[in-house]
């Protein structure tokens, strides 16, 4: 897969201030970008997770920003990996991907930007229900293994070009996603990639899954803002 470094224009770590809160993400807005994606992680992971930066490189390659993000703070990943009572707070999630949404919309780099999602596992759902709640910023949406069905009622209110990729081998969770499908109302595609398990640790797998991204968004938000 191509590497974002020779791609990249501006990288930063940055702090999100949310509340009496603040979260970290790993901004990279390539020259000329196209559009801003960012990353929801699933729990356990973080925005270290070599499967997004992976994607990221790809999507950065193809012209477009990425912020990967931490949506929960070190001390809640830290309880997290005890109690696991944050999974599945997807209204916490997505509340803190709204926030963070409307910080990149304000920075100076990337304000007139087209706005995407890329959600993994539960980051899925919460993506989905940020995007529900910022209509008119947020333009599509790709879940990776996602729990999408999560998002419950949102889905309905989700205006965002979504794409849904399922592994093959997945079945328990495509059916999760093939339930959630049914359920969007705007432009939406489920993508299956034959003999893929969740994590799409097999050769090629999640390459195939960098590059149906890339192609989603850029078809989605490679116009530019309008």
């Amino acid at each position: 897969m191509r590497s974002s470094i020779e791609h990249a224009g501006a990288s930063s770590t940055e702090r999100i201030p949310i509340g009496g809160i603040s979260i970290e993400g790993d901004l990279t807005v390539p020259d000329g970008a196209t559009g801003v994606v960012l990353f929801a992680h699933g729990s356990g992971s973080s925005r270290f997770s070599p499967r997004n930066r992976a994607v990221a490189a790809e999507l950065q390659a193809g012209g477009l920003g990425t912020l990967l993000l931490d949506l929960l703070t070190l001390e809640e990943e830290r309880l997290e990996a005890v109690t696991r009572h944050l999974r599945f707070n997807i209204e916490l999630l997505a509340t803190r991907l709204v926030a963070a949404t409307d910080w990149i919309v304000h920075r100076a780099e990337t304000s007139h930007l087209p706005i995407g999602y890329f959600g993994a596992s539960t980051g899925a759902a919460a993506a989905l229900v940020a995007a529900s709640e910022r209509n008119d910023t947020v333009r599509a949406v790709v879940s990776r293994g996602g729990r999408p069905d999560l998002a419950g009622d949102a889905l309905v209110s989700v205006e965002a070009a979504t794409l849904l990729i399922v592994g093959g081998a997945d079945t328990q969770v495509i059916a999760l996603n093939e339930s959630a499908y049914r359920r969007l109302r705007f432009v939406k595609q489920m993508e299956v990639i034959p003999g893929a398990t969740h994590l799409f640790e097999e050769p090629g797998a999640l390459e195939r899954v960098a590059r149906l991204a890339r192609d989603w968004f850029s078809a989605h938000l490679g116009g530019g803002a309008t």
